[in-house]
């Protein structure tokens, strides 16, 4: 799917880059996280795929992308010529209908894809949410198959922006990410609402699952954090990350663009690229545990 550049054409044919999904409670910072990862990552050399599941679709505003570009944006999912020609049926069709349940969607980021700054390409899904009803219709197999049948090579990522929960992806979308960023903020309430998101993702056979602690305001805001995990029974996350509070967020906003490359929430995004970025490549056996502090 992404071109291969240069630097990876010793790559063996059977690296698949990394596929992430930003997992999480409502308001936690999942959006704005996907979009400084995304443009954070393809400025490190990554081919980046910014995929929005969410039916709000912040994310191409969040990546930089024109307002009235975005507005004149089909989802896949309502995309009824595509759905119909990869799948057999329209949408809202299906039952009583032979659906290709694995149809060929090698060419739907150059067809349906957007544009973003630092290189990174939209690709807007739409209609996710009724792929968790296990419902045999042509959008969730067209959804399911277009994660799971993206080619990619070493260093290359995916990355997927997300309602609240993973309920909604349904064993086939989840078949295609083989990792989870759960971000929180140190609260209890996030904090049990991540629980049982990071649960249902590993039941989902998602098997690397990151803690992102979100919004921290002090040094032990992330041990805050571990402590009601503790007390809630305990998850065993690949990893842990604290990410700072930052009010450029707010002032910069719709766009993250207009964060200053400075800023203690930038510094430390750059810093938690590197560590996908290093696994995406191969480079490392082990998800190592990393906090990083701004």
């Amino acid at each position: 799917m992404c071109a291969t550049r240069a630097n990876d054409m010793t790559a063996d044919a059977d690296d698949r880059g990394v596929r992430v999904v930003v997992v999480g409670k409502g308001g936690v910072g999942k959006s704005t996280l996907t979009a400084m990862l995304a443009r954070s990552l393809a400025r490190l050399g990554a081919q980046v795929i910014a995929v929005d599941s969410d039916e709000q679709r912040n994310l191409g505003a969040t990546l930089g992308i024109d307002v009235s570009t975005m507005a004149e944006v089909v989802p896949l999912a309502s995309n009824a010529d595509y759905v119909e020609e990869k799948t057999g049926a329209r949408p809202g069709e299906g039952s009583g209908t032979m659906l290709r349940l694995n149809p060929d969607t090698s060419d739907v980021v150059d067809r349906l894809a957007v544009n973003a700054p630092d290189g990174v390409r939209l690709l807007v899904m739409g209609g996710v949410r009724r792929a968790g009803g296990g419902c045999l219709c042509p959008e969730n197999a067209l959804l399911a198959a277009t994660i799971a049948n993206m080619r990619l090579r070493r260093g290359d990522v995916v990355i997927m922006d997300t309602h609240a929960g993973v309920e909604h992806f349904g064993r086939a979308l989840a078949r295609g990410f083989d990792r989870a960023l759960v971000v929180v903020e140190p609260t209890f309430n996030s904090i049990q609402v991540a629980l049982e998101t990071a649960r249902l993702a590993r039941e989902l056979g998602i098997e690397t699952i990151d803690l992102i602690v979100n919004q921290c305001r002090k040094d032990g805001d992330v041990a805050n954090a571990l402590a009601y995990i503790e007390r809630l029974g305990g998850f065993e996350f690949s990893s842990v990350t604290g990410l700072p509070f930052d009010e450029g967020v707010r002032t910069s906003e719709p766009s993250v663009g207009d964060l200053a490359d400075d800023s203690p929430l930038a510094v430390a995004v750059r810093s938690l690229s590197r560590v996908l970025l290093h696994d995406a490549r191969g480079a490392v056996d082990a998800v190592e545990r990393v906090t990083v502090s701004g």
